[in-house]
């Protein structure tokens, strides 16, 4: 029987169904990196203010140490160990390594999942804090180097990668854009 406090739930984590025992109080972070041993996602300030554990739920952006395990059941989880295809990077993923967005990589499972919803977001034409005309008939804005800024703003970097981080995001999105690749199996809503 399980306690008032407790239930057994099944996380849908990269395509596969997994089901386990909670405490209500566990964070999807806890979860994924101490009981499913998915520890990719990383734990930077347990504050949801650094984006280190940054995963994609129904492929939105969502930081993993403020999100209870609980409230993730029924939907699309998405880690850093779910985004390549087999043995391909994603397109992000290897614009990261082709232009070195990274420097210690703690940060970089986070950056890289935020990036993908970024494409996607910036794609079906959200706005964000510095795009001019927000205006539906207006169409994306031009993805500049403020909008990527602005758009990454929840992720940080302690090393201080930020201009190849940029550039790595605007290369996946160009990338994208001229060889659309295997998309989350979740869409943005």
């Amino acid at each position: 029987m399980a306690s008032p406090t407790s239930s057994v739930i099944t996380l849908r984590i990269n395509g596969e169904n997994h089901t386990l025992p909670v405490d209500h109080r566990t964070t999807l972070l806890d979860a994924l990196r101490e009981r499913l041993d998915l520890t990719g996602s990383k734990k930077g300030c347990d504050q949801g203010q650094c984006g280190a554990c940054t995963v994609l739920l129904d492929g939105r952006r969502a930081v993993a140490c403020l999100q209870l395990a609980v409230a993730a059941e029924g939907r699309e989880i998405t880690t850093i160990e779910g985004v390549a295809d087999g043995d391909r990077l994603h397109p992000v993923q290897q614009s990261f390594l082709d232009l070195d967005g990274y420097q210690c990589g703690y940060c970089t499972p986070g950056q890289i999942c935020s990036a993908i919803a970024v494409i996607e977001e910036h794609a079906a034409g959200w706005p964000s804090a510095v795009t001019r005309d927000v205006r539906p008939e207006a169409g994306p804005p031009p993805l500049s180097t403020d909008e990527i800024r602005e758009r990454m703003s929840g992720n940080l970097c302690r090393c201080g990668a930020y201009v190849s981080i940029v550039e790595a995001v605007a290369r996946a999105a160009e990338e994208s854009r001229t060889h659309p690749v295997r998309a989350p199996k979740e869409a943005l809503a």
